[in-house]
């Protein structure tokens, strides 16, 4: 006799997935990874399973998934129209919020992500310059062009300036327009921009890389040595935008840029970002004000669209208030402090390392302060401790955990029982 099981609707969904998407996936999470909803601090997946959530979809979801003010202001544009290719009144007051916040920003450009800003924010820099060179910083993340795919993640690094493409599909050719240094190395990019000062179009620069923090003086010497030689400092916030403070990474750590991106928070969990930054770099983008050969063609079916622009309005409307910031730092310093603390007891070596807002941790017993650092830690530990977590509750990338505003007291304490536990079980081996 057959047993017949009762089919797996979830299951069945997943193979659906493998079916029709490369990899089963939209390329960010494992197939397996199939999510339903979100509500402040938690996310729950098509089984009913919930989690803490420290994805917080990459990044944008700063007050929490599905904030009552975000879910208002989208639903009372929706029956107005989803887009117009035009001007519209909520992306023209969102575009005033970025300039009244943002240090750096005297005008700003919509797009629809940050691979976009970073691309066009490159784009930019050559073309106030004249120039074709672009310096960034092995480990330091642009987004998906082919410029910005260049030594973002080595396997095997080769030697400085020259750059390594990430992924199959780019051209030799690319390499050859960008220089790559060390994070958090000043002798190495200051001796790089004096040697390469009359090719170089600009600097591109994550403030906090990925997970590291800069050095002291880094971002200050750093800005006066573009300064000195007139070269556009770029800083990339599509991350730390919005996130660090009202006013960005460039007002956390008191250094202000050229130009700079945003992203991820400044849209409200919809499809925008931005580059804002210097009225005369800016200008670039306005055909009136360019000869034909100086104007940069930009142009995008959704950029800075209502709904995107009033959920990032709401956004901010939250961020403005007072102790906002001061909640998401104390959350994330007792998350760190807490981490810390069970694996040192543990005996484990790792380095939590990252700003409160942002952090993870790396198994291994050095301090790292740039990209070739962070390939001597343990991934297979880390592996096994995030397929730990998952199972008892917490939603987490590969790397990073985004703190956010929504974070409350219940989920601090679900967070710190899961790594008890799994810390736990990593000792055990």
């Amino acid at each position: 006799m057959t047993v017949q099981t009762a089919l797996d609707p979830v299951d069945d969904l997943i193979d659906e997935a493998r079916r029709v998407l490369p990899g089963g996936s939209f390329g960010n999470m494992p197939a397996e990874v199939l999510l339903r909803s979100g509500q402040g601090g938690r996310i729950w997946d098509e089984r009913g399973k919930e989690y803490v959530d420290f994805l917080l979809g990459s990044g944008p979801m700063f007050i929490g998934h599905a904030h009552p003010e975000v879910t208002a202001a989208v639903q009372s544009q929706l029956p107005h129209g989803t887009t117009y290719f035009g001007n519209n009144r909520h992306g023209i007051a969102l575009a005033k919020a970025i300039v009244d916040a943002v240090p750096c920003a005297d005008q700003v450009r919509f797009v629809c992500s940050g691979t976009e800003a970073d691309l066009y924010a490159m784009r930019a820099v050559r073309a106030f310059r004249k120039r074709d060179k672009i310096l960034k910083f092995e480990g330091g993340y642009h987004g998906m062009s082919d410029y910005a795919l260049m030594s973002m993640a080595p396997k095997n690094p080769g030697n400085f300036p020259r750059a390594i493409p990430d992924s199959a599909g780019i051209p030799k050719s690319v390499a050859d327009e960008m220089l790559v240094a060390a994070f958090n190395d000043l002798e190495m990019v200051e001796s790089l921009i004096r040697e390469h000062k009359d090719e170089l179009a600009g600097v591109i620069v994550e403030p906090f890389q990925r997970l590291l923090p800069p050095k002291p003086g880094f971002l200050q010497g750093l800005r006066k040595i573009t300064q000195e030689h007139g070269i556009p400092l770029i800083f990339d916030e599509v991350v730390t935008g919005f996130r660090f403070a009202y006013g960005g990474a460039q007002e956390y750590y008191g250094v202000t840029p050229d130009l700079c991106t945003l992203g991820k928070i400044v849209g409200g969990g919809f499809a925008l970002a931005a580059i804002a930054g210097r009225a005369d770099i800016m200008a670039h983008f306005d055909r009136l004000a360019m000869a034909d050969e100086d104007y940069l063609f930009q142009v995008g079916t959704l950029s800075g669209n209502p709904v995107a622009s009033i959920a990032g309005l709401a956004t901010l409307e939250v961020l403005k208030r007072p102790g906002a910031y001061e909640q998401v730092f104390a959350t994330g310093r007792e998350l760190m402090a807490a981490l810390d603390g069970l694996l040192k007891k543990a005996g484990i070596a790792a380095q939590v390392i990252g700003e409160p807002p942002l952090f993870d941790v790396l198994f291994t017993d050095q301090p790292a302060k740039d990209y070739r650092d962070t390939l001597k830690s343990d991934k297979a530990i880390a592996t096994r401790f995030n397929k730990a977590l998952r199972e008892r509750g917490i939603m987490k990338g590969e790397s990073k955990y985004y703190v956010s505003l929504a974070h409350t007291r219940a989920d601090i304490d679900h967070t710190i029982g899961a790594w008890t536990e799994a810390v736990a079980e990593l000792k055990k081996g």
